[in-house]
């Protein structure tokens, strides 16, 4: 089964399942065309990170997060989050794929060749695919300070215009590169004759990046962290990603009896987010690289520490919440094969439309994920040369009885920790199918694009009575309408102890989850 927010990139990874491919070589290929047909929240230009487990249980991450520039001079103020200044980490999705198959060969025996997992983003990128409303709803609302960025109109409004909804939308350029990644391998996003045009291009745009920072570019295999729940338990990436966070989060979450609380309560809401107010606090406390700073995530998910957050929240007066927004936009990835084996994967370009800047003749769209580092020398994540950035991304997955039984991911940066406890709640203590665990109400705590405020924003439809219920207890309540684009595009496949598996993609997305 496989997941994604593109009903193209799913049908992709499903003819790789159906070819004998594995979980690993169908996320890829999902992968590689949402690079193609979601340009607004993912690309070539952009971070990576995978959740991968086999079918005995045995779990690991890879995290691939682009380094910024080994030159980073001249920042002063803040760090731009459009144009060439912000383009100043490089890309480390391809360098995922690549790790990743390199391991579907050795330890699962992967029989897929490389190219093959490319055929349909090349023909996509080449041929041209239906616009998607959220690719328009996106664009339009960037238009103002976007066209002006190096390469974005000439690449994402050839004709002088946003494309719409249905019209084809062709990438020649993209198919190229895809090609040339098809046909020499992964690294040659970072070594080859790509490599060299990409930071010709970014160079030009006045990009910091250089083509020797690209080649120090790698995917790193670490061990997941994790946290008991339920009996079973969750694993996530380690910093500075905020998979500590989410599961800091569900751990003080495992401290209340949810179960007895009704869903769709004001007391069910008021929990979730009262525990991800104490987990946001030390996020921004502690999440940083730990190759740079040292980060306490045992302290983080000691039960000593969990046990205090867990008796900090009274349930009938809400905490003050000064906080600040982080934006961005991400697609995920679920895949899980026959023999046992899945993945779950998240990839970014951080903000929708990431830079704006497109990298030269690469049709290559890159990041903005160095916005998020910070010129204050007393912040953790205070910009260094060489230094990965925080990172909201955390795709999971939940264990039971030693196997994977949920795989798990949202975009939504800031919101992907309050998206996951909502869907996780309810498909563990609610007991909820996906599908419908994924439809129901969420919230979104802080600060938006389109609402300057520290409130709780809530989709309408969890109804009027829970509303006055919340703003008694001290939050500042801002409705949201039912299946807002705010809330989220999680993804989630569930796992039967008798290998049968149910899954679903948000449907405030353009995607679908498929079995074989």
């Amino acid at each position: 089964m496989v997941t994604s927010p593109h009903v193209l990139a799913s049908e992709a990874g499903r003819e790789v399942l159906r070819a004998g491919g594995n979980a690993i070589e169908a996320a890829i290929a999902i992968g590689a065309v949402l690079s193609v047909t979601y340009p607004h929240f993912t690309g070539l230009g952009g971070d990576a990170f995978m959740v991968i487990s086999d079918r005995e249980g045995h779990v690991h991450t890879l995290s691939g997060i682009g380094q910024a520039a080994a030159k980073t001079s001249g920042y002063t103020g803040a760090i731009p989050v459009r144009g060439p200044g912000a383009a100043l980490t490089t890309g480390a999705s391809v360098a995922v794929w690549d790790k990743a198959y390199s391991l579907s060969k050795g330890a699962w025996g992967g029989k897929q060749n490389w190219s093959s997992l490319f055929s349909r983003a090349i023909e996509y990128a080449a041929n041209g695919f239906p616009v998607t409303p959220s690719q328009q709803f996106w664009q339009t609302l960037r238009a103002g300070e976007l066209a002006s960025w190096e390469g974005f109109a000439r690449v994402f409004m050839p004709h002088g215009r946003i494309p719409q909804a249905g019209e084809q939308f062709v990438q020649r350029e993209l198919a190229r590169s895809l090609e040339r990644i098809a046909t020499h391998g992964g690294r040659e996003f970072y070594e080859g004759e790509l490599a060299e045009r990409v930071a010709a291009g970014l160079k030009q745009a006045g990009s910091p990046l250089t083509l020797d920072d690209l080649a120090r570019t790698t995917a790193r295999e670490e061990v997941p962290l994790r946290v008991g729940y339920r009996g079973g338990e969750l694993l996530g990436l380690r910093p500075p990603t905020q998979g500590v966070t989410t599961l800091e989060i569900m751990g003080i979450l495992d401290r209340f009896d949810l179960a007895s609380i009704p869903e769709n309560s004001a007391d069910y809401y008021h929990v979730l987010v009262e525990a991800v107010k104490l987990a946001f606090l030390d996020r921004d406390r502690y999440v940083a690289d730990p190759d740079f700073v040292d980060v306490p995530v045992e302290q983080m998910l000691s039960a000593q520490t969990l046990d205090a957050h867990a008796r900090r929240i009274r349930m009938g007066h809400a905490m003050p919440w000064p906080h600040t927004f982080k934006h961005g936009d991400t697609v995920y990835i679920g895949a899980a094969d026959e023999q046992g084996n899945s993945v779950s994967m998240l990839q970014t370009v951080y903000f929708d439309w990431g830079s704006g800047v497109v990298a030269g003749d690469t049709g290559i769209l890159w990041h903005n994920r160095g916005a998020s580092f910070s010129l204050d020398p007393k912040s953790p994540n205070v910009l260094r040369g060489g230094k990965r950035p925080f990172h909201t991304l955390n795709p999971g997955m939940y264990l039971k009885a030693g196997r994977p039984h949920l795989l798990y991911g949202t975009q939504g940066a800031d919101g992907q920790p309050q998206t996951l406890a909502a869907v996780l709640t309810r498909l563990i203590d609610y007991d909820m199918d996906p599908l419908s665990a994924l439809g129901r109400p969420r919230f979104l705590l802080g600060k938006t694009f389109s609402d300057s405020r520290d409130s709780l924003k809530l989709e309408e439809d969890a109804g009027a009575r829970v509303f006055d219920e919340l703003a008694a207890r001290s939050h500042e309540m801002s409705p949201i309408p039912a299946q807002s684009q705010l809330a989220g595009h999680p993804g989630a496949i569930r796992i039967g102890a008798d290998g049968h598996m149910t899954g679903a993609h948000d449907p405030r997305s353009d995607g679908r989850a498929l079995g074989l």
